[in-house]
């Protein structure tokens, strides 16, 4: 990643954008956040981040973030501002939740992933399917600085080589290493009711409280072992 990716804008700011919220301010970023019901709702959450922070819409956050991160309930994917993202790189959070998001065929018959219809939604945009795979309290828990030996490794799917390559090195900045899933077509081994889902980075799947590491060999074997 260049010197000059210093701020991250964020497309929504529930558990996991708050979370990489505060991964990115405590890196190093500016964070500029956004939700639904305006910036002013996000006071509490700007007051804690400190001067690196600040709330904004979601155009301003699109327009801000030298990489943007869209992490919204999936079914809102067409209101991601599409002109403001155009040529950014695009960490897509999303999961498809059938019984919070309604039924989407292609989904349901998988011949595509909720990443690629973002993907298509931002055709000028470069996503990268990342973060979508672990609960928010271990991905705050679980950060370690680079060369550590109990650092963890999160998956990431995406069409581009370089947009992969600037998210490995922000998620490298952020406390993480990265196992590249391949591209979005792939995205589908790291989603709901897979073996790379959740419970790998949990020390009892049937108690998520307590995080355990799960690196990058871990992680590797988790996507090879996935079933559609």
């Amino acid at each position: 990643m260049g010197t000059n990716m210093t701020t991250v804008g964020l497309i929504g700011s529930g558990h996991i954008g708050g979370t990489v919220a505060r991964l990115a301010v405590a890196a190093g970023y500016e964070v500029v956040l956004s939700n639904s019901r305006g910036p002013e709702t996000l006071k509490d959450l700007v007051d804690e981040l400190g001067p690196r922070a600040r709330g904004a819409t979601a155009r301003e956050a699109a327009a801000a973030g030298d990489l943007v991160v869209v992490t919204i309930p999936f079914k809102a994917y067409r209101d991601v501002p599409v002109e403001p993202l155009a040529g950014k790189l695009v960490l897509d959070t999303n999961n498809y939740y059938p019984e919070r998001d309604g039924r989407f065929p292609e989904l349901d018959s998988g011949s595509t992933t909720s990443s690629e219809l973002l993907q298509r939604h931002l055709p000028q945009s470069r996503v990268v399917k990342v973060f979508n795979n672990i609960f928010f309290k271990h991905l705050h828990a679980l950060a370690r600085p680079t060369g550590a030996g109990d650092r963890s490794a999160l998956p990431i799917a995406g069409d581009d080589a370089g947009a992969k390559a600037e998210a490995t090195a922000f998620l490298d900045r952020i406390g993480y290493d990265a196992v590249d899933a391949g591209p979005l077509t792939e995205s589908w081994r790291h989603q709901p009711d897979t073996p790379a889902y959740g419970t790998i980075y949990s020390a009892d799947p049937a108690n998520w409280e307590r995080e355990a590491p799960a690196d990058a060999a871990r992680v590797r074997t988790a996507l090879a072992e996935a079933t559609r």
